[in-house]
């Protein structure tokens, strides 16, 4: 992966911005509830100059993202996850993975997203249209990957992922999604809040935490100012007494390179290697969808992958 740089020169403004994206996990009330606080400014922005996106596209592969690293925050290991948006509005469909590291990754099906007129609000269900949600957790210990998948209802990836833990899980959950923009355009606040309701939960606590998560400030506003993730939920849950677990950075990233590009172009079928070694043209540009980073190879290049695959 080759990101592209955002931040010039400065090593110090680099290192100040990817220090404050972290993820923090806490628990409520004892235990009954448990949750994760994401802060994702730097990894939003990175997202959108490697893909590079627009407002709106920014708006919905963000949320995604951030949601991506929230449901990230209880895997363990080499677990990861993944998660598959089909749907038949203009935004047609996205992938989002993520893993226990911290790292996540993932495209938009659609770029540029059609626009009929200018976005009056952030209301992303016309672009949605009708769909299906799908999350996919592949745990280490596991025989096999374990996948749920459920009719998009609200055309909010917070409110429909909501949904999907109800309807799946029998989890009662909730998701905040935020990002802010300057009014150039640009994200200065990006971040996320995941809260599940554990088994036994007494219901007059949850009544109030319902409450307490609809009179919630923007986090990507506060996270545009001097908030931290760590002030968010003090302030918002204080009665609640909040207990933090956690936290370790979160980035977007992606792990391909040249040679495992390479190595993607030798499995190739015999025919078409060789019509492609024959013809090019050249240089012959392959893109990774995840991360759009474009790798390019001489004819020099694939004279070598071609006469390897042939000697065997």
């Amino acid at each position: 992966m080759i990101k592209k740089n955002i931040f010039g020169d400065s090593l110090k403004e680099k290192l100040k911005a990817r220090n404050k994206d972290r993820i923090y996990k806490f628990l409520l009330a004892g235990g009954d509830i448990r949750g994760a606080i994401v802060h994702g400014t730097c990894l939003v922005n990175e997202m959108r100059a490697n893909h590079e996106l627009g407002v709106l596209e920014t708006l919905v592969l963000g949320h995604a993202y951030l949601a991506g690293m929230l449901m990230s925050a209880n895997l363990k290991g080499e677990d990861r996850l993944s998660m598959l948006i089909e749907c038949s509005g203009p935004i047609k469909g996205l992938v989002v993975e993520a893993n226990a590291f911290g790292e996540v990754r993932g495209y938009l099906k659609n770029i540029p997203i059609p626009v009929d007129h200018p976005l009056e609000d952030f209301n992303l269900s016309p672009f949605f249209g009708a769909g299906f949600i799908s999350v996919n957790r592949s745990l280490k210990d596991a025989k096999q990957p374990f996948t749920g998948r459920i009719m998009m209802e609200y055309g909010s990836i917070a409110k429909d992922l909501a949904n999907y833990f109800m309807t799946s899980e029998q989890i009662p959950t909730s998701f905040n999604l935020s990002l802010n923009f300057d009014s150039n355009g640009e994200v200065n606040g990006a971040g996320g809040l995941f809260l599940q309701v554990m088994p036994g939960a007494d219901e007059e606590m949850v009544d109030g935490l319902e409450s307490m998560v609809r009179d919630l400030p923007s986090i990507g506003e506060l996270f545009s100012g001097t908030g931290t993730p760590r002030d968010v939920v003090m302030n918002a849950f204080k009665s609640l007494d909040p207990q933090f677990l956690d936290d370790y950075r979160v980035e977007f990233m992606c792990h391909c390179n040249q040679d495992s590009i390479s190595n993607m172009l030798s499995m190739l079928p015999f025919e078409d290697l060789k019509d492609i070694y024959e013809n090019g043209p050249f240089p012959v540009e392959i893109q990774c969808h995840n991360c759009n980073t474009n790798y390019e190879f001489t004819q020099t290049h694939i004279e070598k992958i071609f006469r390897k695959r042939y000697t065997h």
